[in-house]
């Protein structure tokens, strides 16, 4: 069990971290209800899906500065075109749309293995090229979807058989796409793989894994994780924005350090970035609690992780001593 807890710090302590910070903000605001909590889980849906996607990128050793633009893709894509669609309709616009941003993740990946020009400058370039096409399709914030499409995100749960506004829709969505997407990948040799290479590229190459295919397929993921934040700013915000992703490129990236991904590639899980993801949502607002400027949470954010780094490079150290 010990080892288990070495070897997974994040596992253990971002969920402790999320319940203490929980804590605090119920004591600061004792009215915190139903309707707090599903605020949460909608500021916090579009954020944990850019961390899911740079995570998996970052898992394979590489790093996506174009997720912001992947989502803002998606995002209008959604906006523009399920204006005046069916809910029907607007189901099917959005896994063409997932298969898109599949396809958008596959391009970054084909660029950066066969230009072999580091993934920071490739993928910052093709963030500008994909914030072209957001702007290219809507210019300006704008477009819709039907009511049914945006409840999946903004109602609480509620069947026949159970109803509960402590659970919001947004948090179910969340939970459902990482496990649809991250767990199968996870448990099968493609995740493996992921870590293969993330670990030790040479090594992983000498002993037999196609190491430009295993990449390629961790952009894919990524892609795949953005098209679903895109789909969920749609929900959450009703519209499509064609800068609205620009936040999420290094919130995302701030997320996944937080979460105790190393940004070396090999290390590191799912469970910690998305909960980092929750904290970085509710920090915020346990400062207007506070009476305290909003923006003082970038300065909190930027702390975590610059306390994250030095812990983590001090029991690097201290391991290498022994």
């Amino acid at each position: 069990m010990h080892r288990f807890m070495r070897r997974n710090p994040a596992l253990v302590g971002m969920p402790a971290l999320l319940v203490l910070v929980l804590a605090v903000t119920i004591l600061v605001h004792p009215e915190f209800g139903a309707f707090d909590l599903q605020s949460l889980a909608l500021g916090a849906l579009p954020l944990a899906m850019a961390a899911a996607a740079q995570t998996v990128v970052v898992l394979s050793g590489g790093i996506d500065l174009s997720i912001g633009s992947l989502m803002a893709v998606s995002n209008v894509l959604a906006a523009s075109t399920m204006q005046h669609a069916s809910y029907q309709e607007a189901l099917l616009l959005a896994v063409l749309i997932l298969i898109a941003g599949a396809v958008q993740g596959a391009l970054n990946g084909l660029i950066v293995v066969l230009s072999r020009i580091p993934d920071v400058v490739v993928t910052l370039t093709t963030g500008f090229i994909w914030g072209g096409v957001a702007l290219l399709i809507l210019e300006k914030p704008g477009g819709g979807a039907p009511e049914g499409f945006l409840n999946l995100a903004t109602g609480t749960l509620c069947t026949d058989w159970l109803c509960s506004a402590w659970v919001p829709n947004a948090l179910i969505l969340l939970v459902t796409s990482v496990l649809l997407v991250w767990l199968p990948v996870r448990r099968t040799r493609i995740g493996l793989l992921i870590y293969a290479i993330g670990s030790d590229r040479i090594a992983a190459f000498r002993s037999g894994v196609n190491v430009e295919l295993t990449r390629i397929l961790a952009y894919v993921f990524g892609g795949l994780f953005s098209a679903i934040g895109g789909l969920a700013l749609t929900m959450t915000t009703g519209i499509g924005a064609p800068l609205a992703g620009t936040y999420y490129t290094l919130s995302g990236l701030a997320a996944i350090v937080i979460g105790g991904v190393s940004l070396t590639g090999g290390r590191g899980g799912m469970l910690g970035p998305v909960i980092a993801a929750l904290l970085l949502t509710l920090i915020p607002t346990d400062l207007i609690y506070l009476d305290i400027d909003p923006n003082y949470g970038q300065v909190i954010q930027g702390t975590l992780i610059v306390l994250v780094v030095m812990i983590g490079g001090f029991a690097a150290f201290l391991q290498s001593r022994k």
